[in-house]
């Protein structure tokens, strides 16, 4: 990254941690190739020295686990603290989580021992990691759950996140996703827009989606739809200055709606080609349309 192009000429520094088997690896190979330097399995010990060296002018991915040389919950949050309190740095806590059962399949699936399975069984291993780095989870800047996610839609994922804002200096990730699968985690802002009529009720719409035309005419025929649209855009244009100026990089909103199909796809398309209008750099994902 080109020193004009680093908020405030400060070096961007990724730290990338999570559960063993969640992506670290996938995901320090997609920020390399995002032109951040890499480098996985650093002693925490040694980040501050290698920061206090000379500046090559590129942003600085390292990935961390339970592998890495002096790793523990509290030391890791307390280098990240340490670094977020350091002007010369644009820092960002990473945190790849995963459920159990995708865990558990993936060690199975690649054979691979789990860095606690030595001394315990794969099931009791994945368990006791997680209760460890609980207190890092609650502290990452940013969390992306990789449970379901393919490497290439990782990989996608953190080119929306770290592939480059817009001039605005603030990127944007909007998310439709359904409250019958549960809200995703890490998101900053969520509207429910189960109160809009739904397509799901008119037979001939019942299988499209909300990128469908004739779908976001019907959402867009309920009298509640444009005054709703009209705030919530209004909102987020009040707001978006502002969370720039406070130095945040990175803003995650999630639209929900019952199936996760209808009405969020089309309120979320619909907002960020309203944000996008604007300025704004804004990355899309409908979650239940990916499953």
């Amino acid at each position: 990254m080109a020193e004009e192009d680093r908020p405030g000429g400060q070096q961007r520094v990724v730290l990338v941690t999570g559960p063993s088997g969640a992506g670290r690896i996938t995901a320090i190979r997609a920020l390399e190739d995002m032109r951040f330097e890499a480098i996985d399995n650093l002693p925490l010990a040694l980040l501050p020295r290698l920061l206090n060296g000379e500046d090559e002018g590129r942003p600085l991915a390292v990935g961390v686990d339970m592998r890495t040389r002096g790793f523990t919950a509290a030391a890791l949050i307390e280098t990240a603290e340490a670094l977020h309190a350091d002007p010369r740095l644009d820092f960002t806590l990473l945190f790849l989580d995963c459920s159990e059962a995708a865990l558990i399949r993936r060690f199975s699936e690649t054979r691979r021992r789990h860095p606690l399975a030595p001394s315990e069984p794969l099931e009791a291993a994945i368990a006791r990691e997680r209760d460890l780095i609980a207190p890092v989870r609650e502290r990452a800047d940013i969390v992306i759950d990789t449970s379901e996610l393919t490497p290439h839609e990782l990989k996608a994922e953190l080119g929306r996140w770290f592939g480059g804002g817009g001039a605005q200096g603030l990127a944007v990730s909007m998310q439709s996703f359904s409250f019958k699968r549960g809200v995703p985690r890490g998101l900053d802002m969520m509207f429910d827009v189960r109160f809009l009529r739904n397509p799901y009720w008119v037979a001939e719409l019942r299988a499209l989606d909300g990128r469908d035309p004739a779908v976001g005419q019907h959402i867009a025929a309920d009298p509640r739809f444009a005054p709703f649209l009209e705030r919530m855009a209004d909102l987020l244009l009040f707001l978006l200055p502002a969370y720039r100026e406070e130095g945040k990089a990175y803003l995650s909103v999630g639209i929900g709606c019952t199936g996760g199909r209808h009405r969020s796809v089309y309120l979320c398309e619909t907002l960020a080609n309203r944000l996008d209008q604007s300025g704004w750099s804004v990355s899309i994902r409908h979650r239940e349309l990916e499953r």
